[in-house]
């Protein structure tokens, strides 16, 4: 017969052994400090304002009184048959077509010479005196918007703006006391100008730090293998400059989803049979000229979802491109 081994008794009134440990109160306050308190910020201070603008969206409140009606989606559909807002939403769509991709095309060609624009022999390096170029591209970035709008709205004045007068000099008198912001044909391009001559110096300089991190040996292969300038930019610079490229298109596309400040000092009436009307001035007119709180919210709401899905489309065309997100 095999002899049993006895075991050694458990110890009297051990609590059993559990798999798990605690986490250490000190770990659970910096998490709390951390993460929590971040968080509850965010959710007071940008998610709560979302949910009250869309509360706000389904009632007719006139914004200065305590007393409103839930009025459903009535907002929503009013909307859709508001010809002047469906003009601003169709001018916005625009904007976001048109500047994000000229700022972005001009950025990257400025910061292709400055960095890799130099000499074809020899190593890899941009124009001579680049950081005085960096320098002048960056400086109307350092101007507020409604200083820089203000600023064109007199050189594109009919009677007084130098635009106008050099044309003239130079011969073109049909130039002479043309308004470029006070027709619909040239309205919406003029306010475009503005606003890609505001923000191409600032994306150059991002574009450049980019380039300057893609390693020159690269840029050495390329030169060895007989690549030429236009084709390194296209199998070397912009491959490896694709996320950031990313980032300043969904940046770019909500500056142009928005715009109110460049058109309120350019057009604050909305242009000329409101060619450069957009969402936010609608907005402002719906909301402060006409005391419609609720449908003003509305159309917040739908900025947002437009913004969102601006974002999204960006996302998905950088990924099905060969973005390095895609699996």
């Amino acid at each position: 017969m095999s002899a049993v081994v006895p075991t050694a008794p458990s110890e009297a009134g051990a609590p059993p052994k559990s798999g798990r440990r605690r986490m250490p109160l000190s770990r659970v306050i910096f998490i709390l400090i951390t993460l929590g308190l971040p968080f509850a910020f965010y959710a007071v201070f940008v998610l709560w304002p979302f949910v009250q603008a869309f509360v706000y969206s389904l009632t007719n409140w006139s914004g200065f009184s305590d007393q409103f009606e839930f009025v459903g989606l009535s907002n929503y559909t009013a909307l859709l048959k508001d010809d002047i807002f469906l003009k601003a939403v169709r001018n916005n769509l625009l904007l976001a077509l048109v500047v994000p991709f000229v700022t972005i095309v001009l950025a990257l060609a400025l910061a292709t010479m400055v960095t890799v624009g130099g000499s074809s022999t020899g190593a890899v390096r941009g124009l001579s005196r680049s950081s005085f170029y960096r320098i002048v591209s960056f400086f109307p970035y350092t101007i507020p918007a409604i200083v820089i709008g203000l600023i064109w709205s007199q050189m594109f004045d009919p009677s007084a703006g130098l635009v106008n007068a050099v044309l003239t000099g130079l011969g073109l008198d049909k130039f002479e006391s043309f308004a470029w912001l006070g027709e619909v044909s040239t309205a919406m391009p003029v306010t475009m100008f503005v606003i890609i001559w505001g923000f191409v110096g600032f994306y150059m300089v991002l574009f450049i730090a980019a380039i300057k991190g893609i390693p020159a040996e690269l840029y050495d292969a390329a030169r060895v293998d007989g690549a030429g300038r236009v084709r390194m930019t296209f199998m070397v610079t912009l491959p490896m400059v694709r996320d950031t490229i990313q980032t300043a298109y969904i940046y770019l596309g909500i500056l142009a989803l928005d715009a109110f400040v460049y058109m309120a000092a350019l057009n604050a009436s909305g242009g000329p049979q409101n060619s450069t009307l957009t969402m936010t001035q609608d907005l402002f007119n719906t909301a402060f000229k006409k005391g419609q709180f609720g449908m003003a919210s509305a159309m917040g709401v739908v900025l947002a979802l437009l913004t969102l899905l601006f974002a999204a489309i960006v996302f998905a065309v950088n990924r099905y491109t060969g973005g390095k997100d895609n699996r």
